[in-house]
């Protein structure tokens, strides 16, 4: 087991340690209602901010204006992103040998990078090309024709299809297929669906994530885009055509529907729909299950079906509960019904 000292963590941070002896020993890291002694935890979350009072943790990462507490506090600007540095520190991913598998099915005019790790049962087609340093793991395909940059990780059943070009940095959790047939097809004269033919690459630029059993399609023209930075969660479908900006959050079982454009630094939590065609601007962010069926401008916070501003949702929905309430009122009469509603009545 691996244990830090407090001191060294705060060093190692760049963060202040109050309240607390540098010597304390640090073995591991845990959520605030979990954490025993010898662990560190933290708070950003407001609602947590209790339990800070009654934690076992033997530290706490906190918010520079966190009320001091007498348990050992690491102040921080960003207490979230900061836990996240210290789950390093403890914990190391597991570095996989260099050299390629005798049972890996590799082309032969297929050109792989210095340092690669490639695992049981990898399958590269002809004409790939990937950078330094990448690692496969086991059952990884690579169709032909695509193009990959350095430090790329595909993990075991993750697929990328021919033609897609990939930058560098990018991860493939298991199951992700890049560059799937889109969803597209034309009825004919008969009344039967004759399929598009899908030619367009996906596209994943640097410094992408995209988690497990998530489906970045191809185009039927053009391409499909993930911009810098963007990170896809488990089970996301972005549908064909589509363009994703930078630095955007694609929560669990998020769907665009072909042609969506999404700005740079959006936020679609869990379940989002958003119809095809349709724009979304810098900065939005649709809370979960909200279905977007037309464009957002850009710095919107919106909710429901179809999703309307974020602050009238909560009225309406405030409302909606009190609908039982009102009806009754209504039945009783019109007064009544101001009465109910909270609304000022003028009497004559």
């Amino acid at each position: 087991m691996m244990t830090m000292k407090l001191g060294d963590i705060a060093s190692a941070l760049g963060l202040k340690l109050e309240n607390g002896a540098p010597e304390t020993v640090i073995s591991g890291v845990a959520g605030i209602e979990e954490a025993g002694p010898g662990q560190l935890t933290f708070v950003a979350n407001p609602k947590y901010a209790p339990a800070a009072r009654t934690t076992k943790a033997s530290a706490i990462i906190v918010a520079q204006d966190f009320p001091a507490t007498a348990t050992a506090l690491l102040r921080s600007s960003n207490p979230y992103f900061d836990f996240a540095r210290a789950l390093e520190l403890f914990y190391r991913p597991p570095r996989y040998p260099q050299g390629v598998h005798s049972t890996a099915v590799i082309h032969d005019s297929a050109k792989i990078g210095k340092g690669a790790s490639i695992a049981p049962y990898v399958v590269i087609d002809e004409d790939v090309v990937i950078g330094k340093n990448c690692v496969l793991r086991p059952h990884a395909v690579i169709y032909r024709g695509v193009r990959i940059g350095d430090n790329f990780v595909a993990h075991s059943h993750s697929v990328v299809r021919e033609y897609c070009r990939i930058g560098n940095n990018v991860v493939l959790q298991n199951g992700a297929v890049i560059g799937g047939d889109g969803f597209g097809f034309a009825k004919d004269n008969k009344g039967g669906w004759r399929k598009i033919v899908q030619s367009g690459p996906a596209v994943l630029e640097d410094d992408v994530e995209v988690q497990a059993h998530a489906c970045v399609d191809r185009a039927s023209i053009g391409e499909t885009r993930v911009e810098r930075g963007t990170r896809i969660d488990n089970l996301v479908q972005v549908g064909h055509g589509s363009r994703v900006g930078q630095n955007t959050l694609l929560c669990a079982q998020v769907g665009l529907a072909g042609s969506t454009h999404v700005g740079n630094n959006v936020i679609l939590a869990g379940q989002v729909g958003v119809a095809g065609h349709c724009t979304l601007g810098d900065g939005v962010v649709a809370t979960a299950q909200s279905g977007i069926p037309g464009d957002v401008p850009a710095g919107q916070v919106v909710s429901g079906y179809p999703a309307i501003d974020n602050r009238l949702w909560l009225r309406c929905v405030a409302v909606f509960n009190r609908l039982p309430e009102l009806a009754r009122a209504l039945r009783s009469g019109p007064l009544a019904a101001r009465k109910s509603a909270g609304l000022s009545v003028k009497e004559e």
